[in-house]
């Protein structure tokens, strides 16, 4: 993953809010790769999406184990944020099978990423436990292979996935956004966010390009 250099630090939530949004949406990221994966016709593709299901459940686990950490009940900090992201998957979840394993690969890949620079406004060793949690492991490589296998033998896929993964990107944005405590001085605010989610939208347009899509 390319390094984001901008800092969103003054604009993340406090610790529980924080983590209470992150770990409930690892939970719908693991609801989402497991549908894709019992849909899946190809003992292959159950298996490459199998090792991404216990990649995120690793890092859920991560996320669990920093709220007991500060002795925070789970219901009570994942709870507010059930309704906007299961509403956030509903909407990006896909159709077809390839539909799914491509909202996975951009969803998964854009707020990762997005959480990861998040992390920086979390105080001192549990920022950099959480970064350490939500960068271990590889989710995107298993979802490239699956994507690229199917592309190569199906080509027409290629604009039709294209589209789906533009169609993508404005709730994955949206839900990126909804994490950041905003100020009252919106331009300020606007004036750290434009340039993250400018660097956010370039690694997206990286992964896409590897598939021989066009972001």
């Amino acid at each position: 993953m390319a390094a984001l250099r901008v800092d969103l630090g003054e604009l993340a939530p406090a610790p529980d809010v924080f983590l209470g949004h992150c770990a409930a949406l690892h939970l719908t990221f693991i609801e989402q790769l497991t549908t894709a994966m019992a849909n899946a016709s190809r003992v292959a593709d159950k298996d490459a999406l199998a090792r991404v299901v216990g990649i995120v459940l690793d890092r859920y686990r991560v996320l669990s184990a920093e709220l007991e950490r500060l002795h925070l009940d789970k219901t009570d900090v994942m709870q507010p944020h059930l309704a906007g992201v299961e509403e956030f998957k509903r909407r990006t979840e896909g159709g077809e099978w390839f539909e799914q394993v491509a909202s996975a690969h951009v969803t998964i890949g854009f707020l990762t990423d997005f959480w990861v620079r998040l992390s920086g406004g979390l105080s001192g060793e549990l920022g950099q436990r959480v970064a350490e949690a939500l960068v271990a492991g590889d989710a995107q490589a298993p979802l490239h292979r699956i994507l690229e296998r199917a592309i190569a033998a199906n080509p027409r896929l290629s604009s039709r996935l294209a589209l789906w993964s533009r169609r993508l990107v404005g709730d994955t944005m949206l839900q990126a956004r909804s994490a950041l405590v905003l100020h009252a001085d919106s331009s300020r605010d606007e004036a750290q966010i434009e340039p993250v989610f400018t660097e956010l939208i370039a690694e997206h347009t990286r992964r896409m390009d590897r598939l021989g899509l066009t972001a």
